[in-house]
């Protein structure tokens, strides 16, 4: 079994922040270049957490109300670990509070196969529940059941809820309005943020290995909250699963099953070429030629004349030339066959703010047509 996958090492701490509003934003709102470590979750812990505990604990029934016995109207999508449904729930009241509104949040019911033991997997739930950062869904509880008699348990997970489904729901779908070009790079600002507070910001390493844009959710405001990290990793996402389903592992993870931080920063990159392209990493709808974006996307080089027929027409020109050829030269940075060749997530970070200046800064004083 491969080590990295249950909790990892490393020992820096950054600062950092969150990913500015939906609406394109004026340049006072620029995000600072270092990351925070733990602030800015607007959930209050007094919702949540029972008095002593790191994380609320539910009995079954209650998430099972919650959901109307899980019902399908409930359900919002197979996540990696498991289904996931809309719940509501009745929060901690503190001493005094007679009145305690409906809390509607995500719960996710795990699938079976998992090998964890019981205080194995406590564990991991528990030091995700101290991970915290405005760009990292927050875990707000949890339950487990065990029936050793029928040889089965139940084990769900309570998260804050996000509105605004996936990025890759709102870049790959036609019937929704187009993500506006500053809030794409704003996205990819806020989800760097959150892979770099992982890598970076703990005491243990936490790596996807197979990052994608359907793991980016997005609050009412459309800030970018990454989602199913760390837990189980080993046993449901693990490599069997890589090499057949995901195309956004890494050579060295798909091929010799070696995961390290740089991993990551590859399937970053994918992420980036889809959101500069407004393609899916595979679309068995196109040509031969262009089904796979990481070989089409080859054809445009950052620099060439010929570089806009890589960008999304949905975005109808609306957007930075300068701003997107330096994204596009970040994503392939990040797919450099090398894996110490590629950028970390704080540099990453680095250079998305500077694509956010050179957008700003062309949308003040934009060039002649001609020039561009």
């Amino acid at each position: 079994m491969m080590k990295c996958f249950s909790i990892f090492s490393s020992r820096t701490k950054r600062e950092g922040k969150s990913s500015p509003e939906l609406q394109e934003q004026n340049p006072s709102t620029k995000p600072p270049t270092r990351l925070v470590s733990s602030t800015g979750s607007i959930t209050s812990p007094l919702l949540y957490k029972e008095e002593g505990d790191v994380l609320r604990k539910f009995s079954f029934s209650e998430l099972k109300n919650a959901t109307n016995n899980f019902n399908r109207s409930q359900w919002i999508k197979n996540g990696q670990f498991g289904n996931v449904y809309k719940g509501l729930i009745k929060p901690v009241k503190p001493a005094g509070d007679q009145g305690a509104h409906l809390v509607l949040v995500a719960i996710t019911k795990l699938y079976n196969h998992s090998m964890q033991e019981h205080k194995e997997w406590l564990s991991g739930v528990e030091f995700l529940g101290v991970v915290e950062h405005p760009n990292l869904v927050k875990i707000l509880g949890y339950c487990l059941v065990d029936d050793e008699k029928e040889r089965q348990s139940q084990r769900l997970l309570v998260y804050e809820y996000m509105p605004n489904k996936s990025l890759d729901y709102h870049l790959f779908n036609t019937t929704l309005p187009p993500i506006p070009w500053m809030k794409r790079l704003q996205i990819l600002l806020g989800a760097a943020q959150g892979l770099a507070y992982l890598h970076q910001g703990l005491e243990t390493q936490v790596l996807f290995g197979d990052f994608n844009s359907g793991d980016v959710l997005l609050d009412e405001n459309f800030n970018p909250k990454l989602s199913e990290f760390g837990l189980e990793r080993g046993q449901v996402r693990n490599l069997s699963y890589v090499r057949t389903v995901s195309f956004y592992a890494s050579p060295e993870y798909v091929h010799c099953g070696h995961l390290k931080s740089n991993s990551d920063s590859w399937s970053f990159g994918i992420v980036l070429y889809e959101i500069l392209s407004g393609r899916r990493v595979i679309d068995r709808n196109l040509p031969h030629s262009q089904q796979m974006l990481t070989k089409w996307v080859k054809q445009f080089p950052a620099d060439s004349k010929i570089f806009c027929m890589m960008m999304d027409p949905r975005l109808d020109n609306q957007y930075s030339l300068s701003g997107a050829r330096k994204v596009a030269k970040l994503a392939d940075s990040c797919m450099r066959n090398n894996p110490e060749d590629r950028p970390t997530m704080s540099e990453i970070v680095d250079v998305l703010q500077e694509s956010i200046r050179d957008s700003e800064d062309e949308s003040q004083n934009p060039l002649p047509e001609s020039s561009t």
